[in-house]
């Protein structure tokens, strides 16, 4: 059996593939995170919350680069290991909370697509969940002596009082038929309907007797029926994680935004009031998707009032009970044990294989400093970046030494993103907050 903190060569090569490109790794999180422990803490106690059977949200902010992603993914396998259901999904020009030309549909058809549980983390997870709720049923079934469809119908009778819950009864109890029958394009076409994934009425009604379907009007009606349903499950909830929600911010039309954020204040009101159970929501934003007055959050005088901080948390002081999660930088400390520990990711976690002594580690950071001054705490991912970067040239090189390369080295970052321009119309040819870093040997 592996230690608790042995890395599988697989793993490892993963972490640092990401890491070099700038992304966040889908899996070894744990090998790599540190600091904001803060913030962690608020969201496992979200995360407690909603497996208890209450509700969360919370939008969490940063810079681009910041490590809000980072953030979010670790966060979504908190959940997971709290016996949650995750879902989650980048908004974008084709995705978002509302719309009416499909784009809503398309958020929640990402998202479930991305459904993961503990055994299922790497997604696809949906058919194993509506499995093990009719592998539940025939069990009690046979344990009663009931009929099937019987124990069927009284588990899924709560689904009946939310709205669109009667259509969601019939369709999971389609897929227990096909299931019985061994009708597999049955289980599919469920499938399909949970999913999201039909875009006519005609067609759900022709492949499984349903008239309607999750459009864009109902997306959050589905995530919330999500939620009742992988609690009859046995899982403890739903947490949705949605990221890159500047998109919203970007819209063009003042409408389209208001309208987007009009479904966010319905969501924001629904967990405040406790409207909803078992149902939690992680939102990553940048600082101007909240507080910029024209176009984001700010812009909807309802979100302000609800989304104002604490006016008392100043001088260093946070407040973090409200819905607003702002990441705050990395220390100079928390960024030596961060290098520390990609350190010792390429080294497959052996300290005889180091490829750079401690005292590189400090010269590093002093670099960077000096070169991209205090973004290389605000933005992290510029310096994570050229540290792989430097730890890959010493892996393959194995005569360089690390205080040549060190001379040689730019650290940039690129030009403004249209995120950074005043309109925001500017050409988006290049992702949000990506850096060039490039040594030069």
């Amino acid at each position: 059996m592996q230690p608790n903190n042995a890395i599988r060569p697989r793993e490892r090569d993963a972490i640092l593939q990401a890491l070099a490109a700038g992304v966040v790794p889908r899996a070894g999180l744990r090998h790599v995170q540190v600091g904001r422990a803060a913030e962690i803490g608020a969201l496992v106690r979200d995360i407690d919350r909603i497996a208890d059977g209450g509700a969360a949200i919370r939008f969490v902010i940063g810079e681009y680069g910041a490590g809000k992603t980072f953030f979010l993914n670790l966060i979504r396998l908190i959940a997971l290991e709290r016996k949650l259901v995750t879902i989650h999904a980048d908004l974008a020009p084709d995705r978002r909370i509302h719309a009416t030309a499909g784009q809503a549909r398309g958020l929640y058809a990402e998202a479930v697509r991305n459904m993961a549980t503990r055994t299922k983390p790497d997604g696809g997870a949906l058919g194993s969940v509506v499995e093990r709720f009719v592998t539940e049923a025939i069990k009690e079934a046979q344990e009663r002596s009931e009929a099937v469809e019987r124990v069927i119908d009284r588990k899924l009778a709560p689904l009946q009082d939310e709205v669109g819950g009667f259509d969601y009864a019939v369709v999971l109890k389609a897929y227990w038929r096909g299931s019985e029958d061994g009708n597999e394009g049955i289980k599919v076409a469920a499938l399909r309907w949970l999913r999201g994934e039909y875009s006519t009425r005609t067609e759900a009604r022709q492949a499984l007797g349903v008239r309607t379907i999750i459009d864009d009007d109902g997306v959050y009606d589905a995530l919330k029926l999500l939620a009742a349903f992988v609690r009859l499950t046995g899982y403890g909830g739903l947490f949705v994680v949605f990221d890159e929600l500047v998109n919203l911010y970007k819209l063009q039309s003042s409408q389209a935004r208001n309208q987007n954020f009009e479904q966010i204040l319905r969501i924001l009101n629904d967990v405040l009031q406790g409207n909803t159970r078992g149902l939690g929501f992680a939102l990553g934003g940048t600082p101007e998707f909240l507080l910029d007055t024209r176009r984001g959050l700010y812009s909807y005088q309802a979100l302000q009032s609800r989304l104002a901080e604490n006016g008392f948390a100043k001088g260093g002081l946070v407040d973090l009970s409200g819905p607003v999660i702002r990441l705050q930088n990395l220390t100079p400390e928390d960024m030596l044990i961060l290098l520390g520990n990609i350190r010792s990711v390429f080294a497959s976690r052996e300290p005889t294989r180091y490829l750079v002594p401690d005292e590189a580690l400090g010269a590093f950071m002093n670099h960077c400093n000096q070169r991209i001054g205090e973004a290389y705490f605000r933005t992290p991912r510029t310096t994570i970046r050229a540290f792989v970067q430097l730890l890959a040239v010493l892996e393959q090189n194995p005569g360089a030494d690390w205080r040549n390369l060190l001379g040689d080295v730019e650290v940039g970052v690129d030009a403004p993103t249209d995120a950074d321009e005043p309109d925001g119309n500017a050409a988006p040819s290049a992702s949000p907050g990506d850096e060039l870093v490039a040594f030069r040997l």
